[in-house]
């Protein structure tokens, strides 16, 4: 038995930065990953998919001829694409795995851990054999993973999933998403400017359902116009693999049934926590009814001394809410601070073409609440910089309390939108006034600088 301090179970992006300062304050630290440093977002997640976007939209480029620049022909070189998201993964995974390497006090297992008892674990190594291991302080960082629904005769075809999708070889000739959210849409339009024929299906009556009616209506007529087939409220039925290797989707839409065919298929229908193996009712931490490990406003379990962090337990699930987490439990352990997750800020992105950046409640959601409210909006095509660079597409909104002038929440659809929510979240936690924005000095030309339009919209309604 290997007797730690603390042990953490997961490299993600909190445990990765947990288990390196808790090393550093003297703490005899293990961190047990069993795949690759880096967790989702460095290796399945944000950097080879934003990656990706990247050279999509320099293939979208290419092909517009609006700016006055007639690019005759291009190639996209699908090799060469996937060749640089590797390059850009490894490297990072690398750099992680190396700084962890080297700090003092701290040891990195990789293999796959399992709870034996309140405070114990056998670990699976990957090089082989098995190893115990013990401390009072562990933390679960272990994430989440792609939900996999239930349909007839879906186990027969060769599926995708945002991990293994990033391992193809050339771009797909025709694929059907199951899922319109972001990882759906991002998938969609990626693979769209490729070359590949792309259908979304979502359950739902609406992609984006958590966002306002207004986001969802934008984003589909985007999407559409650039040819992706989006059909809501198609509940899929049945999966079938045709006598030419491709896949057949039977899918029912109020009372119709219809039959849908690609070479490939992508789920992207939400994600699950990665809680199964652990053996958790060893050691009395609880989980809920969809698997999620139960925490407080601190983030420790329903046992004392173990905590979870990250895509593991309830909650928004994005990299920059897992990194809080391990500043949250670092300082409230070590620095003796009285931190909690309850009220904290929660700005989003999704990076399609244009950007979505959201932060705080939407409208939909203040007009739940019964607040009085007075509504911002500006369409971007009224933005001086975005008809500069011919990106008009979207519009900002940002919702205001009626009494005491302070944002409640504001939504960037457009070119650069979470740049541009980045500045509306600094100023919703600064206290800064929708008045007070609307007659600050902002450098000229630049996206920001229409927030003094989007503030003078409530004057003028």
């Amino acid at each position: 038995m290997k007797i730690y301090d603390a042990i953490v179970i997961g490299s993600g992006q909190a445990g990765t930065p947990l288990a390196k300062k808790l090393a550093k304050a003297g703490k005899k630290t293990a961190l047990i990953e069993k795949r690759f440093v880096g967790g989702t977002c460095v290796n399945d997640g944000c950097t080879p998919t934003k990656t990706l976007v990247a050279s999509a939209r320099a293939a979208f480029m290419a092909k517009r001829k609006d700016l006055g620049i007639d690019v005759s022909a291009y190639k996209v070189d699908f090799p060469a694409i996937m060749q640089r998201k590797n390059d850009i993964v490894e490297k990072s995974r690398d750099g992680g795995q190396k700084g962890l390497e080297e700090t003092e006090n701290l040891d990195l297992v990789f293999g796959d851990a399992s709870f034996t008892g309140k405070k114990t674990l056998t670990v699976k190594l990957n090089a082989g054999g098995e190893e115990e291991f013990s401390a009072e302080l562990i933390f679960i960082d272990t994430g989440a993973k792609t939900s996999i629904p239930k349909i007839e005769g879906l186990e027969t075809v060769s599926y995708l999933t945002s991990t293994t999708i990033l391992d193809l070889k050339e771009v797909p000739e025709s694929m059907i998403i199951i899922g319109g959210n972001y990882i759906g849409l991002e998938f969609g339009q990626m693979f769209s400017r490729f070359g590949s024929k792309i259908t979304i299906l979502e359950k739902g009556k609406t992609i984006m359902s958590r966002e306002d009616a207004d986001v969802s209506e934008a984003v589909t007529q985007f999407l559409t116009e650039e040819g992706i087939n989006i059909i809501c409220g198609a509940e899929t039925t049945k999966a079938e693999k045709t006598a030419d290797g491709k896949i057949t989707l039977t899918i029912k839409k109020e009372d119709n049934q219809q039959q849908i065919t690609a070479s490939h298929l992508l789920i992207a229908a939400g994600r699950s926590p990665q809680t199964e193996a652990l053996n958790l009712e060893q050691t009395g931490v609880e989980v809920d009814e969809k698997g999620y490990i139960k925490v407080n406003d601190k983030l420790e379990t329903t046992a004392a001394g173990i905590y979870a962090l990250g895509d593991v337990k309830p909650g928004p699930a994005f990299t920059h809410i897992a990194y809080n987490d391990h500043l949250i439990v670092l300082k409230n352990l070590l620095e003796n601070a009285d931190l909690s997750i309850k009220g904290r800020p929660v700005p989003y992105c999704m990076f399609t073409d244009p950007q979505l950046g959201r932060i705080g409640l939407s409208e939909n959601e203040v007009r739940k609440q019964g607040l009085d409210i007075k509504v911002a909006k500006l369409q971007m095509q009224h933005v001086a910089r975005a008809n500069e660079i011919n990106e008009k597409k979207g519009f900002m909104k940002a919702v205001v309390d009626a009494k005491t002038d302070q944002i409640l929440g504001a939504t960037v659809l457009g070119y650069e939108g979470g740049e541009v929510m980045a500045v509306l979240q600094m100023a919703m936690q600064g206290k800064i006034t929708a008045h007070q924005l609307r007659e600050n000095i902002f450098a000229h030309p630049t996206l920001s600088e229409s927030i003094n339009n989007l503030f003078m919209s409530i004057e003028e309604a």
